[in-house]
């Protein structure tokens, strides 16, 4: 039995230790905002935060989690799309066919949490994640317009 937080809910899980993070937010517990890529921490598709640090969750064996660390999913970072970083993409049409998305915002919160106005530098190093459809300038451009938001780093 593992116990997990997620998105401010503790749950008792019942999975094999060896179960990807990725894999127990999507099939035990409904959250199918966070997408399965790669398979391999590649991607970024799966990304979500634990402890406010993006990590690729399909490569993060729920054994690696400590029972006090907190995780949160697309779900959990904003109830109502009031999240600085939703809100940009949003207002700048960011999605293609949005697959990578979720992924795309978990990552760029992350990012302003530690770089509250991030350089093209800063962005190119802090986001790694691939988008197939190639909207990278719109992704550039939701951050930048959120890092001007009092509330981007809230996370």
């Amino acid at each position: 039995m593992t116990r997990l937080t997620v998105n401010g809910t503790e749950h008792d899980i019942d999975v094999d230790g060896d179960t990807p993070l990725l894999w127990v937010v999507r099939e035990q517990l409904g959250l199918t905002g966070t997408k399965f890529g790669c398979g391999i921490g590649q991607c970024g598709a799966c990304t979500v935060h634990v402890d406010g640090a993006a990590v690729r969750s399909c490569a993060l064996p729920v054994s690696a989690i400590e029972a006090e660390q907190k995780i949160v999913t697309i779900e959990g970072l904003s109830p109502d799309l009031s999240h600085p970083i939703q809100k940009a993409w949003l207002a700048l049409d960011v999605p293609q066919c949005g697959y990578c998305q979720s992924g795309q915002i978990m990552a760029a919160a992350a990012l302003l949490r530690e770089t509250p106005k991030p350089t093209d530098e800063d962005i190119n190093a802090g986001m790694q994640n691939i988008c197939r459809c190639g909207t990278y300038n719109r992704i550039r451009a939701a951050i930048k317009l959120a890092a001007e938001s009092p509330q981007a780093q809230r996370g």
